[in-house]
């Protein structure tokens, strides 16, 4: 997914305590340069600020990053001759979405065989239910109309 100027994500949104692959083929790519470091941090005061070689790829410099708590993810990338691709000055910036929590199994709460069961029990019922509601529903019009022949198998 292409967000900016020559920078894609394996993803399509960053998720905060999760990693990122990113690919950049900007300028330093195709200047050919033969290092490139993302220099990145998180939230407006750039906490956890770090540095990472990327790999060169024929698809562009790659690098996977850990996208750590913060609003944003800041960044911009620098080569070996200290040249630096920062935005115009204005550094890319990414807003990280909060981690959905509500559909986590917590490692903690352990799973019993009889929640397991009730579940698949009250399952088959629910499904034996709608099949019925199913048949009354389409078949009972056709008995009281009067409609309703079965077909019968030729011997």
């Amino acid at each position: 997914m292409e967000l900016v100027k020559n920078i894609f994500f394996n993803t399509d949104k960053l998720v905060e305590n999760s990693n990122v692959k990113i690919s950049y083929t900007g300028k330093f790519f195709q200047e050919n340069s033969e290092e490139v470091f993302i220099h990145y941090g998180f939230g407006i005061n750039w906490d956890n600020v770090n540095e990472v070689k990327m790999e060169k790829t024929e698809l562009g410099f790659q690098a996977e990053i850990f996208l750590g708590e913060g609003e944003t993810f800041n960044f911009c990338f620098r080569n070996n001759n200290n040249e630096w691709d920062n935005n115009d000055c204005k550094n890319y910036i990414f807003d990280i979405e909060k981690k959905q929590n509500e559909l986590l199994v917590l490692e903690d709460e352990p799973v019993s065989l009889g929640s397991a069961r009730k579940l698949r029990k009250s399952y088959l019922w629910s499904k034996k239910i709608r099949l019925a509601v199913y048949k009354i529903i389409t078949y009972f019009p056709k008995i009281l109309s009067g409609n309703y022949k079965r077909k019968l198998s030729e011997n």
